[in-house]
This record gives structure tokens, sequence and C-alpha cells, in this order.
């Protein structure tokens, strides 16, 4: 990936949230994603799908955190999109942190469940593994270009547990009450995260951002809270480095409503603590539960996953 200055407010602000980790964060962003795949076990076995890969003499090493994820080496992405085992739905290329979330949700079989903002479909397919095909899935997105290609995904994937939605998810929580055993919010954000793919969140960077984010992330966190069953399990997810679309977003949500975090476990992720206190303003203390997932930790994209607990 070719140099790019980084604003100097947004180096500060990084500056703070990584502190002695900096250097290594840095080194880390420069460097390219290892491109990996998850499995589709609605349509083939793992082993059966490692078969195929052999043949094509394919090196895949296991994402630890996904039963059905891989890195996949001596590839480019473009070459795996290009491959017949893509376009017969065998293979989802999915970035190894975009699978995070869903790990930590684990929606069961039979289960009701809300993708809040679904396009293209990473999460949403996903579920769907985990679920068995079984259950139901409303996938919504505001989008309708992502909607096209949330539906070809679907199609293409052999998922047929899902209803496809167009509507803003901040109606939700007043269209349908108290639906969802679980809802899954991986809210669009300023994708500071992505950096390791796309320089676009640097270029388009402006301090001013993050409230309007951060204001539209709260009302989707709180639609998705009433849509919630009590008891239900939300997680909220985004592919940003900024405290107040990630840690500021589930205090606002834990200081207004009736709701308690759990802490995420996701086994062979190397996670980082939460930012507990961001430019003067202390955060609710359960944001302790909350985790983020640093590039130059895990060779991946960065992410922040919070776990609820409806009461």
């Amino acid at each position: 990936m070719k140099e790019i200055s980084i604003p100097e407010g947004l180096l500060k602000r990084w500056r703070l949230i990584f502190g002695e980790e900096l250097e290594q964060f840095l080194g880390a962003i420069r460097r390219p994603l290892k491109p990996s795949v998850r499995v589709n076990t609605l349509k083939i076995s793992v082993r059966d799908f490692l078969e195929l890969m052999k043949s094509r003499e394919l090196s895949l090493m296991p994402v630890p955190w996904c039963k059905w994820g891989f890195w996949v080496e001596g590839t480019e992405e473009e070459s795996l999109g290009n491959m017949w085992e893509h376009f017969a739905g065998l293979m989802y290329i999915q970035e190894a942190s975009s699978m995070i979330p869903v790990e930590v949700l684990q929606p069961q079989p039979g289960m009701k469940v809300l993708d809040m903002a679904a396009a293209p479909g990473s999460k949403t397919t996903q579920m769907a593994q985990w679920m068995e095909n079984t259950g139901v899935i409303v996938a919504n997105d505001v989008n309708a270009k992502r909607l096209k290609a949330l539906t070809n995904n679907l199609e293409r994937l052999g998922v047929l547990n899902v209803c496809v939605t167009q509507t803003d998810g901040r109606r939700f929580g007043r269209l349908m009450p108290g639906t969802f055993d679980m809802i899954l919010v991986d809210a669009p954000c300023s994708a500071e995260g992505t950096i390791r793919k796309s320089y676009k969140a640097v270029l388009n960077w402006q301090p001013w951002g993050y409230k309007k984010l951060s204001e539209t992330q709260k009302m989707l966190l709180v639609s998705a809270y009433k849509a919630l069953k009590p008891g239900g399990v939300l997680v909220y997810s985004t592919c940003t480095f900024a405290p107040e679309e990630n840690e500021g977003v589930v205090s606002y949500l834990l200081e207004n409503y009736d709701v308690e975090t759990v802490p995420v476990e996701v086994q062979g992720l190397n996670v980082s603590p939460p930012v507990e206190e961001w430019e003067g303003v202390s955060y609710h203390p359960m944001v302790a539960n909350c985790v983020r997932v640093y590039p130059h930790k895990n060779e991946v994209g960065g992410f922040f996953v919070a776990k609820m607990v409806k009461r």
C-alpha cells in the first residue's frame, strides 16, 4: 500500500488511543491484509472445501475465532472472487475481523433475529450458518443499491431463512417492539478500522464527523433495544477506533435504558481494553466489558464489539 500522510488531528487522536503502541499500530496499517474467506456450510462441509483448495495448491490457515474462517495464502482477493467456488456460493470472501460480531452474538436455530444494517450480507449469511437456515433473520438496510448486493449474496449462498427489508433502522423500535431474540447493530461508522484495505477513511477525515455519526448510532441502538425481547441479546459493533462512536454510544444506552453489558469472549482473539474516558467525559462503568480489536495485535482490520442483555 502506498504511503499517505495522516492528518495531524487524526494522528493526535490516535496517540491518545494507542499510547505506547502507536508505532506498532502505524506499522500494521501500512501492511496489506491477508485475504480471508468463510466456508459456507449451507452448501459444503469444511473438510470437503479444504480438499477442493488442496487441488488448487492454495494454503489455508484457520481463523481462530471462526470455525468456518480461513486466511488464504498464495493468492489475491481478486483472484478468489474469480474462482468458481465463489460463484457457486461455497465460500464468502470476508475480512477476518468482520467475522467477530456474529461469533459474539451466536444466534441459534429457530430464533427471530434482526440484522439492522445488513448489506452487503457478510454477517447475515454468517448468521444463517449459525441458525442452520432455520428461524428467521430480518436483514435490513436503508440503501437500495446495497440491498441488491445483499439479495445477490443470499441467493448465491443458498440462504433460505431471511426476510429482506428496506427502511431506516431507527424505526424498528416503534414498528416491532419486543419482537426479536437477538439483534446485531453493525453500525455505519467512520471506518477507521478499514484503513488496511482502503485509505478512504483517512482521505475523507473531518474532525466534526464523529458527532453526526454518533448521534445516528445512538438512535439505531435505542431502536434495537426497543425491538428486543426482555432477556434478548444485542451486539453493537463498528469498524472504527473513535471512542465517540464506540464506548460513548454504548455508555449512552447504559445510562438511559434498562440494559447491561456482558463480557465479550472470543477464543483465539487478542483483544484490547475499551476507552473508559475521552475528552474529559467518563463513560458508564459497564463499558469495561466492551472490547477493541487492533490491527497490530491480530493482523486484521480494526473493530469494536459490545454485547448487551435487555433486562
